[in-house]
């Protein structure tokens, strides 16, 4: 079989879970099936950035557009991809960014990774939400299967789409190396950041609405100053940010915060490494990659109980209603009051990171592929080099 995997969104370095999605899962694709030919169609950014590598047995094919344009991207995926792969031969097409091509001979998978274009609306600009009302719902539904990355999003798409449950093939996000780089020393980390010696609390998420910042804040505000932890956000700066600032001075732990733009790998890492809790406040998560991050460091995790969440944290991780800035505080000083609950969700969580991996998740994409061709399951003959 020939699969061609539709990569027109993905602009290197610009594109964060998508792009880890594309890259672990095609690397796992290749090692589980070397007897399903593979071909991935990218940007011109992307063909030319050199820094997209696949396995030599994947062939690479140019679209003539440029995915920053919204515009040239939906027009080549719609217009150009379905041509392109008709050349090449494809026998079923798999599009991993929730939009695909509505047309074309060939069987067509879609992943839809979540729907917060529908749920949160604020979290998207205007334009970019109107586009995926409207393409969303058209990938699903011209598509033979449509992956979902947890078991909350599969039930949005029944729910918001009304896509049939039984076209719907729950197939959750991996794992990788969970150490991309070498620490900073703590020392170094604490001084850089200006940390002291006071206990970390680490929340690591785009500074949006739906990721609920500002209940994190007020739960932060709730903790008797004596025992209050520093909280450290990394992540790029956005709109959201300004209010944010705007609210820890109202609350007065703007001294206990630490916004912190775009860091390095080994700025991160040494992050982690001092961190004594990760909190995770999201209102909406199609999978929440960032706890299973925390848990395979073996960092404690207090996480929302809002939408994909529970699935991946299972129990080990405390979880709250992200509504209830008491219940934020209550967990946060949880984990952080030096008692064994702490030491007893760093050895859960490692255990529970240790499930997620790639080869599980090429694995059931391989099934769903199997489903879009008419095919019971996986042929054996996928798993062989032809």
């Amino acid at each position: 079989m020939h699969v061609g995997l539709n990569l027109i969104f993905l602009v290197p370095g610009e594109t964060g879970g998508m792009e880890v999605y594309a890259r672990e899962l095609i690397d796992a694709l290749a090692a589980e099936a070397p007897g399903v030919r593979l071909t991935v169609f990218v940007n011109r950014e992307a063909a030319s950035s050199g820094e997209l590598s696949w396995p030599r047995s994947i062939r690479s094919v140019t679209v003539p557009v440029d995915a920053r344009s919204r515009l040239q991207w939906v027009l080549g995926e719609q217009t150009l991809l379905p041509r392109l792969a008709a050349r090449e031969r494809v026998d079923l097409l798999h599009s991993l960014a929730s939009t695909a091509p509505v047309w074309g001979q060939m069987r067509r998978v879609v992943t839809v990774h979540d729907l917060i274009y529908a749920a949160y609306p604020e979290a998207h600009t205007r334009l970019r939400s109107l586009g995926m009302r409207a393409l969303v719902p058209l990938a699903a539904r011209s598509s033979q299967r449509v992956i979902a990355i947890s078991q909350s999003t599969k039930l949005d798409l029944e729910r918001l789409l009304g896509t049939p449950s039984e076209k719907i093939d729950v197939v959750p996000q991996g794992l990788g190396q969970s150490q991309r780089s070498t620490a900073l020393p703590a020392e170094t980390t604490r001084a850089r950041f200006q940390l002291g010696d006071r206990q970390v609390a680490l929340s690591l998420s785009a500074k949006r609405p739906h990721k609920n910042l500002l209940a994190l804040l007020g739960a932060l505000a709730l903790i008797p100053i004596e025992r209050r932890p520093l909280l450290v956000l990394p992540g790029y700066p956005t709109w959201h940010e300004a209010e944010l600032r705007t609210r820890a001075r109202e609350l007065n732990v703007e001294a206990d915060v630490r916004f912190l733009g775009w860091i390095s790998d080994e700025e991160l890492e040494g992050l982690w490494a001092v961190a004594a809790a990760f909190v995770y406040p999201s209102l909406y998560e199609g999978f929440g990659l960032p706890v299973l991050e925390a848990m395979a460091r073996g960092v404690p995790v207090a996480c929302s109980n809002a939408s994909s969440l529970p699935e991946v944290a299972g129990d080990a991780a405390l979880l709250f209603d992200p509504h209830s800035e008491a219940q934020i505080a209550t967990a946060l000083e949880r984990l952080l009051d030096g008692g064994g609950e702490a030491q007893r969700l760093r050895d859960m969580g490692i255990k529970r990171a240790q499930a997620f991996t790639w080869q599980r998740t090429a694995r059931l994409t391989l099934n769903s592929y199997a489903s879009a061709i008419g095919l019971a399951g996986m042929p054996a003959s996928w798993t062989t080099k032809l």
